[in-house]
């Protein structure tokens, strides 16, 4: 089955700096919205992805449709055995190479935060190519790769393990990430016992102690009380500013300006817009 080709956008370079975060030097910035082959380094491609999810025992499919199609970014239809499905994600095609930084846009529901699952390889699309070269740090979900039977420290080597690092490398980091986390004699507690604050400190230290190439990035991750915040977002910008491509899922504007060069303004699945992250905003209607 043939891929479709979305036309390539050309976007100016625009990166506005803020507090804390400063505008590195960049060549000029490729197409996004196209499916260019990168040049060297990390890159990300998506060709025509189509991510769907089946709705089982779907009786009454009537108030389902109405219900699902509400309720969700997605757009409800069905498959070729005729099982009710959410298309997530639909005909998603882009390049991202080195130095991009892309704002996902879009209501709650829109597909960003499945787009960044795509990316990170935990959801496979049913139709369309991705290619993703690069060491991929998550930092949108704080269960990815978390036991929640396993202790703290148990969880730091099995997390390091998901983000790629070899067991030498964990140990080496163990004493530091340990030390950020500010859980102490917690972390030979089971995960289970801890709170919702104290389960994202610990996946936020271990997702940052790694050398980013490519960082997917949800505003929503929360890492506990105003103390652990404010050193957790000294860490963050470091992070941010390390990492060869930035992909940020938000729906704060000044965060998109602060962090972002580009911008994807999604709606049910689909892009509706590329661009700068001006060119973006200003078009969202």
């Amino acid at each position: 089955m043939g891929v479709t080709e979305a036309e390539p956008v050309e976007l100016a370079d625009e990166r506005p700096s803020a507090a804390g975060l400063a505008a590195p030097e960049r060549g000029p910035v490729p197409m996004i919205g196209g499916t260019e082959r990168p040049a060297a380094g990390p890159s990300v491609v998506l060709d025509g992805v189509h991510v769907s999810f089946p709705i089982y025992n779907s009786a009454g499919r009537s108030l389902r449709h109405h219900i699902m199609g509400a309720s969700t970014g997605g757009r409800v239809g069905a498959d070729s055995q005729q099982r009710v499905v959410v298309e997530a994600l639909s005909d998603i095609s882009f390049t991202l190479s080195h130095g991009d930084r892309v704002g996902l846009i879009g209501h709650n529901g829109a597909g960003k935060t499945t787009l960044l699952r795509v990316i990170a390889g935990i959801y496979a699309p049913w139709k369309g190519r991705v290619q993703v070269s690069g060491r991929v740090a998550p930092l949108f979900d704080v269960s990815l790769g978390i036991d929640m039977e396993s202790t703290g420290y148990e969880n730091i080597r099995l997390r390091g393990l998901y983000l790629g690092l070899t067991r030498a490398q964990i140990e080496a980091r163990l004493g530091q990430i340990a030390d950020f986390t500010d859980l102490g004699p917690f972390l030979h507690m089971p995960v289970r016992t801890y709170s919702a604050g104290m389960l994202a400190r610990l996946a936020f230290s271990v997702s940052t102690s790694i050398e980013p190439e490519i960082l997917l990035l949800d505003e929503g991750i929360a890492a506990g009380d105003a103390a652990f915040m404010e050193k957790a977002n000294k860490r963050l910008h470091e992070f941010v500013e390390e990492a060869g491509i930035l992909v940020f899922a938000s729906h704060s504007d000044p965060l998109i300006r602060a962090f972002c060069n580009k911008a994807l303004l999604l709606e049910r699945g689909r892009i509706i817009r590329a661009g700068s992250v001006d060119e973006v905003l200003a078009g969202r209607g």
